[in-house]
């Protein structure tokens, strides 16, 4: 069957469009978001059309005004806006009703642009924003992570690798881990907003325009900082898109390896974290639960993020240059993850202010184990033993406890001579937790002082949203 409403192209085609096609060819049921950037990207052109003497003042104050009502008429009511509407897009919605508003003139606002060059400038200059308050949750999550760590210089807990406990590290030093993570994203989306901030309108449809259009005049109307030097490249170029999403996708990365440790930090079996009850959930059946669901879901966004990713770069590798509808496609993708994110990087952030470390459960899970074995290690090296013969001697020493249930605190120095004689009174000083981390007073390394060190240096850097 064919819907015989009257499409902006309508006047090659003979007959109406079948309802099918109308249903798989439209946007407008997620594009809608762009409503108040077409809008105001479609000011800036009327204003320019008139600077440029292609359009007259007064056609250009009427479409401005058209459309300025259009923007009214929207915020009053979207959902009954939008039910009415039945355009393939939101730049067909804007432009009819703007022609059916001001009549005639409407029609020459579309002069000099086309739709490939209107809906990536409408989407540049929304994202320009998002980044930006993508940035801005950022940064506050980063300034918890530093004040964190600032709370907690002092406080031991195990560190692992391959979930096994290594080497005692402050609780200060792995906050501040994440922070440089976040210090990475950052820097990554601002990067991010240099090459979304570039003006696209100009280049038509793929060639340009025969019109002497003012493309400079709009770029600082919107305040795009660059210009699009290749109308071929500006209609088809997505790699802006990509790259939000992939840092979008690392940084819930990022978040995921947290939300993992902040599961298990909640077990029984680690107990090294209490959540606040407003920011956990119980179960419908186990009257004893305590579900830590925030980082679970955090855990969980990342799938979907990394899928929108690879959709994007699937949709992109087979397309030849210039437009192709195919691009429609980025949108969803887009739209989708920058909304996750950024209640990702608010929940997040209110979840971390909102858990009590238990430091003592976490210096107890230090104690109980071969966690100082290293520093054993290098006791015997600063006395001229070789390390890897130091090394030797204390797996030797760690297996002679294991075998008797003991740890290096329960040994006599007679037992500590027994493996080696440069061994002294001192040993037992030298390994106790907070030698330990002391010792690692080294740039970037876990003593209170380095910790210090680092959040001055964290807090000196400053990026602008």
């Amino acid at each position: 069957m064919a819907n015989d409403t009257k499409k902006l192209w309508s006047g090659r085609f003979k007959e109406g469009s079948a309802n099918l096609l109308d249903y798989f060819n439209s946007s407008l049921y997620f594009d809608k978001k762009l409503y108040k950037e077409d809008i105001i990207c479609s000011v800036a052109h009327a204003k320019m059309l008139a600077k440029c003497n292609i359009i007259s003042q007064e056609e250009s104050e009427e479409i401005i005004h058209g459309l300025n009502k259009i923007l009214t008429e929207i915020e009053e009511d979207k959902t009954e806006w939008f039910k009415k509407n039945k355009s393939e897009d939101i730049h067909s919605a804007i432009e009819s009703r703007l022609i059916n508003t001001v009549g005639e003139t409407g029609k020459k606002l579309h002069t000099g642009r086309s739709r490939n060059d209107q809906v990536i400038n409408d989407v540049r200059f929304w994202l320009k924003g998002e980044i930006k308050e993508i940035i801005t949750h950022l940064k506050h999550l980063r300034i918890t992570f530093i004040n964190l760590a600032r709370e907690h210089l002092k406080t031991i807990l195990p560190g692992y690798t391959h979930l096994q406990q290594a080497q005692p590290i402050t609780l200060g030093h792995y906050f501040l881990s994440y922070e440089q993570k976040l210090l990475r994203d950052i820097k990554r989306f601002d990067q991010n907003l240099k090459s979304t901030n570039v003006l696209t309108l100009g280049s038509g449809a793929l060639a340009g325009t025969s019109y002497p259009i003012d493309r400079e005049f709009v770029a600082r109307e919107l305040g795009f900082e660059e210009i699009s030097s290749n109308s071929i490249d500006a209609v088809s170029d997505r790699d802006f898109v990509a790259e939000c999403l992939f840092n979008i996708s690392l940084l819930s990365v990022h978040l995921s390896q947290w939300a993992e440790e902040m599961v298990l930090w909640n077990s029984d079996e680690f107990k090294f974290i209490t959540i606040s009850d407003a920011y956990a959930t119980g179960s419908s059946m186990m009257p004893q639960k305590k579900n830590p669901d925030i980082p679970e879901l955090i855990r969980g966004k990342t799938g979907r993020f990394i899928g929108n990713l690879v959709g994007m770069l699937t949709t992109l590798k087979g397309i030849p240059q210039a437009y192709n509808k195919d691009l429609q496609e980025d949108k969803e993708l887009l739209f989708d993850s920058i909304d996750n994110i950024k209640i990702v990087l608010e929940i997040a952030n209110e979840f971390l202010q909102n858990i009590t470390f238990e430091r003592h459960r976490m210096y107890e899970a230090a104690s109980n184990s071969f966690i100082n074995a290293t520093d054993v290690a290098d006791y015997l090296t600063k006395k001229g033993v070789p390390f890897r013969i130091a090394h030797e001697v204390v797996g030797k020493i760690v297996a002679y406890c294991i075998e008797r249930k003991r740890l290096f605190k329960d040994l006599s120095l007679s037992e500590w001579n027994s493996f080696h004689e440069l061994f002294g009174d001192d040993i037992v000083n030298q390994i106790m937790l907070e030698s330990c981390v002391e010792s690692k007073n080294v740039y970037g390394g876990t003593a209170p002082q380095q910790v210090i060190n680092a959040i001055g240096r964290a807090e000196g850097e400053h990026y602008e949203d």
